[in-house]
């Protein structure tokens, strides 16, 4: 949300049948009722569209999600991030087609040899360029997956 508590962007879950877990991301506010209109939506096209992992098989082990950027002109999308690492341990890093990371999360590390944080406790560090609210929508993303 944003300073006014107006939504940035909205996560969607697709509900149907497949084995593939899917959501998409919106620009804004999306399906509230509104005065104006029947829905509200700020945008008919999704941003981008985030597919978990599922195949075993297909040697990129360490590859947890797929981002893809839904294109504006074509139904067609192509991969524009991937998460690899583990979002279970809360070690993972988001790269873009370059494979140059531009986000990261990672633990907490106390100061102290004493103090330990919980695996709930964590750092999202974004890289310069990339979208820090996108780069939390990921991260909300990714907790709704392997939660």
């Amino acid at each position: 949300m944003d300073a006014s508590g107006n939504s940035v962007l909205t996560l969607h879950r697709s509900r149907k049948l497949g084995l593939v877990d899917r959501w998409f991301v919106y620009e804004g506010e999306r399906g509230k009722q509104s005065t104006r209109s029947k829905w509200c939506k700020s945008k008919s096209r999704p941003v981008c569209c985030v597919r978990k992992r599922v195949n075993i098989l297909d040697g990129k082990p360490k590859v947890q999600a797929y981002v893809y950027r839904v294109a504006s002109d074509s139904d067609k999308r192509h991969a524009a991030f991937t998460v690899e690492g583990s979002y279970a341990h809360r070690t993972c890093k988001v790269f873009d087609e370059c494979k140059k990371a531009v986000a990261e999360i990672k633990r907490k590390e106390a100061n102290s040899k004493d103090v330990s944080f919980g695996i709930e406790i964590f750092q999202l560090v974004v890289h310069p360029g990339f979208d820090p609210s996108f780069a939390m929508a990921l991260v909300l993303l990714l907790d709704q997956m392997f939660s």
